[in-house]
């Protein structure tokens, strides 16, 4: 990814601007060793508390299978309810969250929300009624709910130059865009593992059955809990904070991060919010499009993690049996996750890879709603194309919308819509999977599939739409734009930036 300078970028280069003036000499070998820096300082703890924080959320879903609902005297939707309690308070306290982050250092604020969330999912194994679970749920929703932009947005401090605001993603701020979806997939495979292991990990606990009185499920919840306060407070020392404040960079080495990535957008900046960088934001189809994409598949990821171990028990295994075959189908989908990151930033192409995922999960959810005559292994086997499949698209789809709006406000807002909105699909997914239709589960799997095409539609119209803009650049047909009395707060309008497919 090194280069011996900033290059003079031509149409060809998507997502580039052309004729950079900088013409920036960059020592490779400086280079090199600041990405190296840069990756093992920031990715590392981020991963851990992603990991743990998506275990907490999805843990339930093997408390299920240990005896949650018969202990807590739980029946017909009362699941999906517990499951449903999380998501409006994750999702509106989204925005407010790095809000304060970008107020407050990250160690201290990414830190505290884990000690809290800590505690409440330690609390989950302490209830008593499913009206106190219902009340866990919900404070959990609401201390998660900066975690995932809040993680993305400090990497992407390190992208572009320090004026970048909340909600812009944090892996943004350190790497350029065709070095982004490594790293994003890197962070976002915490949730995928999370899935797995987090399996394995219950069925562990789960064995404690019986001591201190307490069942195996709530020893789940409480040394799960656990474990995220220990490194809630060990994060107050590990999380690193603001580019220009890092101690692990030399000021030579800040100084070339923010030469890097000056060169890397070029003039297509936003670096005020007045109402015409308001209108050319809000009125962007592409956000909009972006945020279809991220809705469409996202259910699929979170009805994976609240119900596998449940769909796999009721093809016939044990629930010890469940948890641990539940591993191999999130092994597989980190696998395949990674490598799609690889190529669609080698390629710099992100539709094709998009629609592949989707096409993948597809086939897993047809062969389960034609399951009546298949035997086990073909159901079990659905899986390993379900999960996988939507775990290429999820984390494609949040890169390539970074990728197509350039300008410190603008992506704030674009990355705010589409991870916020786009968890609406979290609510979807809580709700389609009904135990009266267990265990063929026509609605969840019909509904699944159904938004999964939503979002191969949105992908499908925004890869159009991108190629049609490209055109009429490359004919010259936007740059009237240059005369406008805002042409210094253009973001990716600007007609020399070139956007992503």
């Amino acid at each position: 990814m090194a280069e011996s300078k900033t290059p003079v970028s031509t149409p060809e280069e998507k997502g580039q601007v052309i004729n950079d003036p900088a013409g920036t000499n960059i020592d490779p070998l400086a280079e090199k060793e600041l990405l190296r820096k840069c990756d093992l300082r920031i990715l590392p703890p981020l991963f851990i508390l992603f990991l743990l924080a998506f275990i907490d959320r999805v843990s339930i879903g093997n408390a299920k299978i240990q005896g949650l609902e018969k202990d807590l005297h739980m029946s017909g939707s009362d699941y999906n309810i517990a499951l449903f309690a999380f998501f409006p308070t994750y999702i509106l306290f989204e925005i407010p969250s790095n809000l304060v982050l970008k107020k407050v250092a990250p160690s201290i604020w990414l830190s505290s929300i884990m000690l809290l969330w800590g505690i409440v999912t330690v609390g989950m194994g302490l209830v008593r009624t499913f009206g106190g679970l219902v009340a866990m749920r919900v404070l959990l929703g609401l201390f998660e709910a900066g975690i995932f932009p809040g993680c993305v947005y400090l990497i992407s401090m390190f992208l572009t130059p320090h004026k970048q605001t909340f909600w812009t993603l944090m892996i943004d701020r350190y790497y350029k865009r065709y070095e982004l979806q490594w790293r994003l997939s890197l962070f976002f495979a915490s949730s995928i593992i999370a899935g797995g292991f987090g399996g394995l990990f219950a069925f562990a606990i789960a064995k404690m059955d019986g001591i201190g009185g307490y069942g195996g499920w709530r020893w789940i919840f409480i040394i799960e809990g656990l474990l995220t306060i220990f490194f809630g407070a060990l994060s107050f020392f590990w999380i690193t904070d603001w580019p220009e404040t890092s101690a692990f960079l030399t000021p030579t080495q800040r100084t070339l991060l923010l030469t890097r990535l000056s060169t890397d957008t070029g003039p297509a900046t936003m670096n005020r919010l007045d109402k015409s960088a308001a209108k050319r934001t809000f009125r962007d189809p592409k956000i909009y499009l972006g945020t279809l994409m991220y809705l469409g598949v996202v259910n699929t990821g979170n009805a994976g993690s609240f119900f596998i171990p449940t769909i796999i028990r009721e093809m016939g295994f044990t629930s010890a049996a469940a948890q641990i075959r539940s591993i191999p189908i999130y092994v597989v989908a980190t696998v395949t996750s990674l490598i799609t990151a690889w190529l669609t930033d080698r390629l710099r192409h992100r539709y094709a890879f998009c629609m592949f995922g989707l096409v993948v999960a597809s086939i897993g959810y047809i062969i389960l709603l034609a399951q009546d005559n298949l035997s086990t292994g073909v159901k079990y086997f659905a899986l390993f194309l379900i999960v996988p499949g939507g775990f290429i698209t999820q984390p494609v789809a949040i890169v390539w919308l970074s990728n197509l709006v350039s300008g410190h406000y603008k992506r704030s807002v674009s990355s705010a819509m589409q991870v916020g909105f786009g968890n609406i699909g979290g609510i979807v997914a809580s709700n389609i999977f009904l135990s009266s239709q267990a265990p063929k589960y026509p609605v969840g799997y019909g509904v699944s599939l159904g938004l999964l095409w939503v979002c191969g539609a949105a992908c499908t119209v925004m890869f159009f739409l991108v190629r049609w803009e490209n055109a009429k650049r490359e004919r010259g047909e936007r740059d009237y734009r240059l005369e406008e009395v805002d042409a210094d707060n253009l973001g990716d309008d600007h007609p020399g930036f070139r956007l992503t497919t």
